[in-house]
C-alpha cells in the first residue's frame, strides 16, 4: 500500500510509513497532504497496534515546499495551514501510538510532523529547527503550541525566534525527542519498541493514550476521573485476562 510520496508496509500489527520525496528533501506540500490523508483512511481501518513514521535519504522532512507556498494568496495560505493541521491532527488522534523515527533534518513542518507524534526517537545526525522567521512566517500546522507543550516557554521561544537548528542530543535535553541512536541503529530500535508496544494489552494502550492526551487540557482532578473511569472499564475484559495470566504465569491472550 501506498501513494506516489509515501510507502506503507505493514508486519502483523505494526505499521511503517515511509516518507519517499528525497529529491526535495521530503519537503511537504499539498499532495503530500491529500496523500497522508488517504493513507490515513486505510490505516484506521486496520487494526494496528503501532505506528512509526520515518523518511528517505537525508531528511526526515526538511520543511513545508517553498516553491508551492511562495505564490499563496493569504487565503490560499490559511487553506494550507488548515490542511496541514488536520492531518497532524489526525496522526495525533489515532487511537494506538505513533513513533517518529527521525532519520536526518526535521524542518519547520518536519519538525511539526515529529510533534505530532506521540514518541520520537532520532539519529545523532538528525537536525531540529523552526525556521519560519528567516522566511518572514510562523509555524502553520501547530508548531507553536505542539512545542511549548513538549518543552518549556524559554526553550519553544528560543527555537521560534532565533530559527537556530539544534543536534539530536538538544533535543533530547529540551525534551522534544526520547532516545537518540546511532543512525544505523535507528530503525532497528524503533521497529523494536512498535513491536514491544503493540505486545501490550490493545485497549489499553489506547486508553493510556486517549487519558494522558485528553487529560492535558482538563484539570487535574477532572482527568484523575477519567483516569479512573478508564481504568475500571479495563476490569470487564482485558485486565482480568492479564492479571490471571499473571498469576498463571502464562502469556496472555488479547
Amino acid at each position: 500500500m501506498g501513494t506516489e510520496n509515501l510507502n506503507y508496509t505493514q508486519t502483523d500489527n505494526v505499521g511503517l510509513i515511509t516518507i519517499n520525496r528525497p529529491e526535495a528533501l521530503n519537503a511537504l506540500n499539498s499532495t503530500f497532504f491529500h496523500e497522508m490523508n488517504t493513507l490515513l483512511d486505510e490505516i484506521e481501518k486496520s487494526k494496528l497496534g503501532a505506528l512509526v513514521i520515518t523518511g528517505t535519504g537525508k531528511a526526515f522532512i526538511a520543511g513545508a515546499d517553498i516553491a508551492e507556498m511562495k505564490g499563496m494568496s493569504p487565503e490560499e495560505a490559511k487553506v494550507f495551514s488548515n490542511l496541514g493541521k488536520s492531518v497532524f491532527n489526525r496522526i495525533e488522534q489515532l487511537p494506538f501510538p505513533v513513533i517518529a523515527a527521525i532519520n536526518g533534518f526535521a524542518l519547520g513542518g518536519g519538525m511539526e510532523c515529529a510533534m505530532c507524534c506521540d514518541i520520537r526517537l532520532a539519529s545523532a545526525k538528525a537536525k531540529f529547527g523552526q525556521p519560519e522567521v528567516n522566511l518572514g512566517l510562523i509555524p502553520g500546522f501547530a508548531g507553536t503550541q505542539r512545542l511549548t507543550r513538549l518543552t518549556s516557554m524559554g526553550n519553544a521561544l528560543y527555537l521560534l525566534t532565533t530559527a537556530d537548528m539544534i543536534k539530536a542530543e538538544e533535543a533530547y535535553i529540551m525534551g522534544i525527542v526520547q532516545k537518540v541512536y546511532e543512525p544505523e541503529m535507528l530503525m532497528e530500535e524503533a521497529l523494536k519498541m512498535a513491536k514491544n508496544i503493540a505486545s501490550k494489552g490493545p485497549k489499553s494502550v489506547k486508553f493510556v493514550k486517549s487519558v494522558c492526551r485528553e487529560g492535558y487540557n482538563l484539570n487535574f482532578n477532572d482527568a484523575c476521573d477519567l483516569e479512573s473511569e478508564k481504568f475500571s472499564e479495563l476490569f470487564i475484559d482485558e485486565g482480568k485476562e492479564g492479571m490471571t495470566a499473571f498469576i498463571e504465569k502464562r502469556n496472555p491472550k488479547w
